[in-house]
């Protein structure tokens, strides 16, 4: 005997479909925050690209919100001559190239004796080079300074006599404050990876410096790859350190290449904008190119402490 469903039962759903889940309004919320957040980020930025393309007497009369009437390219030709960018891009680059790869080589050096070494007091190590990350810098400035204007360089080092008013100097405050942040994320991470690794590799009779550049360092490229993204933004962006540890204004970052813009009596804050697009674009295109290990380093360790 067989069974009939009755006319009015609603048809059978197939094992293949799911249903919809239901719609949150936590995270519509949340969603809409984080639109809210991600336009008042943005719209700064879109409004200093809009005013870098209008003549000044333009905005003066119509407002920076208004319809353009013409755009050109015209700023951003004379910001880059009239700041001399060539000249604060290089200086830039020696500060920043160099702090960067320091940083980077010494706190995955450190981490790796941390996570892999059994050395006493790792752990207590650790949280020394994480509280470090807590103090604000500018309550050093007064005892750097004048410790940085006592401590004397040879002549072939630098032509200041003395670690302040040099590149020198500017690239190890740089160092020293963005050590502890990295040696926190590269031993976290470190950690990820399987001890059987490091430790078939000491039964082949790999000492500590091949199983750290040869086996470790490889495996570590993304976390590597969104330290020196964060880093090369942290000390290309900086401003107060270079103004308190610099006196020679041919020294200066490119940051600071801004100020050849500002008139004494007046002041183009569309010219102004355009060299601020110039300054910010060479960190705009870091992050485009590594924003893949950027994302992957910093999800990866993110479980395990």
């Amino acid at each position: 005997m067989t069974l009939t469903a009755p006319a009015d039962a609603p048809p059978a759903r197939s094992g293949r479909t799911r249903a919809r889940p239901p719609v949150r309004p936590l995270r519509i919320l949340l969603n809409a925050f984080l639109v809210v957040v991600g336009l008042g980020w943005l719209l700064p930025l879109g409004l200093a690209v809009y005013a870098s393309l209008r003549p000044y007497e333009e905005t003066a009369r119509l407002g920076y919100f208004s319809l353009p009437e013409n755009l050109t390219l015209d700023y951003y030709a004379q910001a880059w001559s009239q700041a001399e960018m060539p000249h604060y891009y290089l200086n830039t680059l020696i500060i920043v190239i160099p702090g960067v790869l320091i940083t980077l080589f010494l706190a995955s050096f450190t981490a790796f004796a941390i996570a892999r070494l059994r050395i006493p007091g790792r752990k207590a190590l650790l949280i020394v080079f994480t509280a470090g990350n807590l103090l604000p810098p500018q309550v050093l400035i007064t005892p750097l300074y004048t410790v940085y204007t006592l401590i004397p360089l040879p002549a072939w080092l630098s032509d200041s006599q003395a670690l302040y008013d040099s590149y020198l100097g500017l690239i190890l405050v740089h160092v020293a404050f963005q050590f502890g942040f990295c040696v926190f994320v590269m031993a976290n991470f470190m950690r990820t990876i399987p001890e059987e690794i490091s430790e078939s590799a000491l039964v082949d009779g790999a000492g500590v410096w091949k199983r750290y550049w040869r086996l470790t360092l490889p495996l570590c490229r993304p976390v590597l790859g969104a330290l020196g993204t964060l880093e090369f933004t942290f000390m290309y962006n900086d401003f107060l350190w270079a103004l308190v540890l610099m006196s020679s204004g041919d020294k200066l970052p490119v940051t600071s290449a801004l100020n050849n813009l500002r008139g004494q009596f007046f002041t183009d804050y569309n010219l102004l904008a355009a060299g601020s697009v110039l300054v910010a674009l060479p960190t705009l295109i870091v992050f485009q190119l590594l924003h893949k290990q950027f994302v992957a380093g910093l999800t990866l360790g993110a479980t395990k402490g």
